[in-house]
């Protein structure tokens, strides 16, 4: 069966996780990405956090499935030549370097537009256009810029990041839309055209919740659905909430059996106001339903953690999975807090593609995220990241070059 993204050829200059993100997610979709590293060296994250000697690292293998690799010199002469050549063969070329580098190279968007007026050329950077636009970020570093960690924690506690990627790896995911996009485009304007995605847009991006509640906490001075209501204070900006749901319907993680022994023995728990009856029942708590400082969902809103409480009891003495089987049947909304050892096992994620096992040349099998996102006529084939210049040869002879001139590059240290 045919994929999405058949025929579209990325010139892939990206490194690290943001940009191999965006290309892997566009290779899942049929693109032939062309991984451009340096011989002898290749992406840094070939060799970082190994668990293996002189095997690609879990890093790298889990960030470059599909692709193909070809090493080269930009430096040098011939290698610009090549470059200049897989230039004109692309459709898209996609960087996440420091700011500046691209243009350094000698590879400026006017240069680029002379040797290919419909290449889409495509970049990650830490910050946009500002003061900050010329420093170096980080996953972390774009967490703190755009929002995130200054929202995350509780609110007697420094602020936290979480351990969701969504500095490198969601600003990757909002540039594939955009890339996708600028495909789209181009089939009515015939012309390329550049694409950026910085990470602290990306990250503030997935914070407009908070945007929203920075809004209304200064007009109104209070948020009733923050746990700091109604006893603690509210400064000028958005807090920290704890475990507080983003939303209008309260939730907490509470404790369920076995909770001094495993570290994951939680559950996510929603008062939702339609099933309030329901939840009263099953805790134990029947009065609630009709007692008028809990019946309707602003008495309930001082009164949030003492039902916490209360329905943490229950909890405690089920198992998660057993407290959500309860919950469920009622269509109480709650959620296990499920640990990498547990999702690594669940037979569900295996059989829709979203952790799948791949065969790797020299690391054997390992597990993998697979893509996120199904598409009924383009199923996803998860394969092997490439070795280190597994292409080279192949993609300089679709560039047109001989094997004369391969092994002249080669014998020139260019490949």
């Amino acid at each position: 069966m045919a994929k999405a993204l058949d025929g579209v050829r990325i010139l892939d200059f990206t490194h690290v996780q943001s940009g191999p993100t965006c290309t892997q997610l566009l290779a899942w979709f049929g693109a032939d990405v062309i991984k451009v590293e340096r011989a002898g060296a290749g992406d840094i994250t070939r060799e970082q956090l190994r668990d293996i000697p002189d095997v690609d690292s879990l890093y790298f293998t889990m960030l470059n499935h599909n692709k193909r690799s070809i090493t080269l010199d930009t430096k040098s002469k011939n290698g610009k030549a090549v470059l200049e050549k897989l230039v004109r063969h692309c459709d898209v070329l996609v960087e996440n370097f420091a700011p500046g580098a691209l243009d350094r190279m000698g590879f400026t968007w006017e240069r680029i537009q002379q040797l290919n007026p419909k290449m889409i050329v495509a970049s990650i950077k830490g910050f946009g256009p500002g003061p900050y636009e010329d420093c170096k970020v980080y996953e972390n570093v774009a967490q703190c810029a755009g929002g995130a960690a200054s929202t995350t924690g509780f609110d007697d506690g420094p602020p936290l990041v979480t351990g969701a990627q969504i500095g490198d790896s969601g600003t990757g995911l909002h540039l594939a839309l955009g890339i996708v996009c600028a495909l789209y485009q181009r089939k009515s304007s015939g012309r390329g055209q550049r694409v950026q995605a910085a990470m602290q847009d990306g990250v503030l991006n997935l914070c407009r919740v908070k945007l929203r509640d920075q809004q209304r906490l200064a007009r109104t001075k209070v948020m009733k659905e923050y746990p700091q209501y109604p006893k603690g204070k509210f400064g000028s900006a958005v807090p920290r909430a704890g475990n507080a749901s983003g939303g209008g319907q309260p939730g907490w993680i509470i404790k369920c059996k076995g909770w001094e022994t495993d570290p994951n023995a939680y559950l996510y728990f929603i008062t939702q106001a339609p099933v309030w009856k329901e939840i009263c029942n099953v805790i134990g708590k029947p009065e609630w339903i009709t007692d008028p400082d809990y019946a309707t969902p602003g008495a309930r809103l001082p009164r949030l953690m003492e039902i916490f409480g209360a329905v943490e009891k229950w909890t405690m003495t089920k198992t998660k999975f057993e407290a959500m089987d309860e919950f469920n049947q009622h269509d109480i909304p709650c959620g296990p807090i499920l640990s990498m050892e547990e999702l690594a096992a669940e037979p569900s994620l295996r059989a829709t593609g979203t952790i799948v096992e791949v065969d790797h040349p020299t690391r054997g099998k390992y597990l993998s995220v697979g893509n996120p996102i199904k598409l009924s006529d383009s199923p996803t084939e998860v394969r092997s990241s490439p070795l280190l210049g597994e292409h080279t040869d192949e993609v300089l002879a679709e560039l047109g070059l001989s094997a004369t001139e391969i092994e002249a590059l080669r014998a020139e240290n260019v490949i």
